[in-house]
């Protein structure tokens, strides 16, 4: 995709992503199951420098020890996370985007934590926390299931 774009539900924030997302995935904690109110979230990562907002500003949320949560103010869309051990990284709500097909999950996290009840169809890799690959934790890996 040439331009990544997207924004929340009323119009109030719009984003552009100026470079290619990564490490798209699921994540079934309980954190991002109350802040959606579903039992999953989608996201994907960009460099922090290259998530520009271009209407509007987000409201922050510290959702963790290690973690916080970017929000429309107005509506109330889920937009953003910025976890400690990725400063330099902003995660994005893939459903926010404005081709949200465009960019489909490759692995679930926090599989432990999801619903009894919601399972999705697809047979990409379940980690029952972070994956053993994730940037930035090494062996600090937060014991919690918050963000």
């Amino acid at each position: 995709m040439s331009e990544w774009t997207g924004g929340c539900a009323c119009g109030a924030i719009r984003y552009v992503l100026r470079s290619q997302p990564f490490d798209a995935g699921y994540c079934h904690c309980r954190m991002c199951q109350l802040a959606s109110g579903a039992p999953v979230m989608a996201f994907a990562t960009v460099p922090r420098r290259d998530f520009d907002l271009v209407r509007g500003e987000l409201l922050w949320r510290r959702s963790s020890d290690f973690g916080r949560r970017g929000f429309c103010g107005a509506c109330g869309t889920p937009i953003a996370m910025q976890v400690a051990h990725q400063p330099d990284m902003i995660d994005f709500t893939i459903s926010t985007l404005d081709a949200p097909d465009a960019l489909p999950p490759d692995f679930h996290i926090w599989h432990a934590s999801r619903i009894g009840w919601f399972e999705t169809a697809d047979a990409l890799p379940r980690h029952a926390r972070f994956r053993p690959d994730t940037r930035g934790l090494g062996d600090a890996t937060p014991e919690r299931s918050r963000d």
